[in-house]
């Protein structure tokens, strides 16, 4: 499979915390010349999968959420768009607030597959930076943004994103990393995209999905690496610049690149800014 001109022109259906838009001129530029399979354990928003469009891939995320509203744009995205205008039409913070709310009772045990897949792309539109953030009960709990149009539904993305995901050979799975590429042979391409090792010590791992995302999986990740590169299997990992990071890496990485990256997540405005975050490769 190579990198050709794209077909679907697909690009991200959400705004996904720590989407890989910023590092995708550099990803594309340390892709193998031709792969397999692709996969991508850690989907999030897909920027690279959306820009690779590949014809046979496994996508996978921790995120129940997320992965559901994947497969709702494959199977049923025609009533998706019907919802997202309802709450286009209707958008308001109280009107947020109210939807949000429906994880804190046992209203979203009542809603539908289109309507919850609804609810979190409609959240990630107007709530403050885009942010997926849930607390110890898995509660989503971001506030309301400041956002004056936001773009809360694109009617021929989501069209198109079906249309690829139903004509293409892609595997939507919601479960745990190592179980995504059991299936990863020689040739194949693999990327991982975890949650970043953090830069201090205040700042957690992560809020992204309830049980979190800790320094032992960082570890397991790092041991998948080295087992996927003995099978043959080409793989790419972004991960933040830590000294942690490069421990880990140093010796089963055949490179590690340094690239700038706008950091948007942080309550401080001032500490919002460049960061440099490392791609990982075994080839």
């Amino acid at each position: 499979m190579m990198h050709e001109d794209k077909k679907y022109n697909l690009k991200p259906f959400t705004k996904w915390v720590g989407g890989k838009r910023q590092l995708l001129p550099t990803l594309l530029t340390v892709l193998p010349e031709n792969f397999g399979k692709y996969y991508e354990p850690f989907v999030g928003g897909g920027a690279l999968f959306f820009e690779l469009e590949p014809s046979e891939a496994v996508i996978n995320d921790s995120n129940n959420e997320l992965i559901l509203t994947y497969e709702v744009i494959k199977k049923d995205v025609e009533s998706l768009i019907k919802e997202l205008k309802k709450h286009a039409e209707n958008n308001s913070k109280e009107y947020y607030l109210e939807l949000r709310a429906v994880d804190r009772d046992s209203r979203i045990r009542q809603m539908t597959d289109v309507e919850r897949a609804a609810r979190i792309l409609y959240m990630l539109r107007v709530d403050f930076n885009g942010l997926y953030r849930v607390n110890s009960k898995n509660q989503f709990n971001v506030p309301y943004g400041k956002y004056k149009n936001p773009r809360i539904l694109d009617v021929e993305n989501l069209k198109n994103i079906s249309t690829y995901l139903n004509n293409e050979n892609i595997e939507i799975l919601n479960g745990d990393f190592e179980v995504a590429v059991e299936n990863a042979k020689e040739g194949d391409l693999v990327y991982f995209d975890p949650p970043y090792v953090p830069l201090s010590q205040t700042e957690n791992f992560t809020n992204y999905t309830a049980n979190g995302f800790e320094y032992s999986d960082q570890v397991r990740l790092r041991n998948l690496f080295r087992k996927l590169t003995e099978r043959g299997v080409y793989v790419i990992s972004s991960n933040s610049a830590s000294n942690l990071v490069y421990e880990l890496y140093n010796s089963v990485a055949k490179r590690i690149i340094e690239v700038g990256a706008n950091r948007m997540i942080n309550s401080n405005a001032k500490k919002r800014g460049k960061v440099t975050e490392l791609i990982i490769t075994n080839f």
